[in-house]
């Protein structure tokens, strides 16, 4: 299973060693649970299938939400930094280290009972996405404002020689290179936004965390549970993983061909 960094590894190469990865995590775990002799048992989540699936779901719409929301306040952050208007420069530099600077589970506090209140946002999941986005945003615009410095001054240049527009050089130019240098940066910050969304639990979102706290306290079986949920979040985190993979491949394909022509 071995090949040289020339070339890349055959299909069958890469399913035995992902097999052999899997068997290895596999009997690692079995080793440590036998070791503490404890017996799982996941049949007793079968009972509460509807409630999980319904959890399940709220993560999923909520991330979503988030995701969008998060972009866009990212997106706008990263450029109104290049403001030449020093209320606005300020404004977002504060609101980035504010937020970096202090925990999630701070801030789903303070927003949703002192900004929350304050404004009349009672609904859990508003809040909860709001909150979310908010947090996720300052992370999402300091990924952009890294990859847009990171695009050479040449490339614009060309583009204003050949006559393209300022529409035309962000379509053709300067979104195909940020889109290939900045997805593996901002896949891993839209999987952080699944993982996190299990901090609104503290503020009784029903999402799939709460649900499985209830469950917990219902059947009293800790492993299972979180076990189980921890599997479920890696469904969805590597979801996210495959997409980016396959985003940046073509971003990155469509980058290059532009650049050869």
């Amino acid at each position: 299973m071995k090949y040289t960094h020339n070339e890349n590894p055959t299909v069958i190469n890469k399913v035995l060693s992902a097999f052999c990865v899997l068997l290895i995590l596999i009997c690692f775990m079995w080793l440590s649970i036998s070791s503490i002799g404890l017996k799982l048992d996941f049949t007793t989540l079968l009972k509460y299938k509807q409630r999980i699936w319904q959890g399940f779901l709220m993560t999923i719409v909520i991330s979503i939400g988030s995701l969008i929301i998060s972009l866009f306040i990212g997106s706008l952050t990263a450029i109104a930094q290049k403001s030449k208007v020093l209320i606005i420069n300020y404004l977002c530099k504060i609101y980035i280290h504010l937020i970096r600077g202090t925990p999630l589970l701070v801030q789903i506090y303070f927003f949703y009972y002192i900004i929350g209140t304050a404004w009349g946002i009672n609904n859990r999941y508003l809040a909860g996405i709001i909150i979310l986005s908010i947090f996720e945003g300052a992370y999402i615009s300091e990924i952009i404002r890294g990859g847009l410095e990171s695009i050479d001054n040449q490339q614009y240049e060309i583009a204003k020689a050949i006559g393209l527009t300022p529409i035309k050089t962000f379509k053709l130019v300067t979104f195909p290179i940020l889109m290939a240098r900045i997805l593996p940066a901002l896949a891993g910050q839209f999987s952080s936004i699944i993982k996190d969304s299990s901090l609104l639990s503290v503020i009784a979102v029903i999402e799939l965390t709460q649900t499985i706290q209830e469950i917990s306290a219902d059947n009293f079986r800790m492993f299972e549970n979180y076990i189980f949920v921890g599997f479920l979040y890696f469904i969805l985190t590597f979801s996210v993983s495959m997409v980016s993979t396959w985003l940046e491949r073509r971003y990155k394909h469509e980058y290059r061909a532009k650049k050869h022509m």
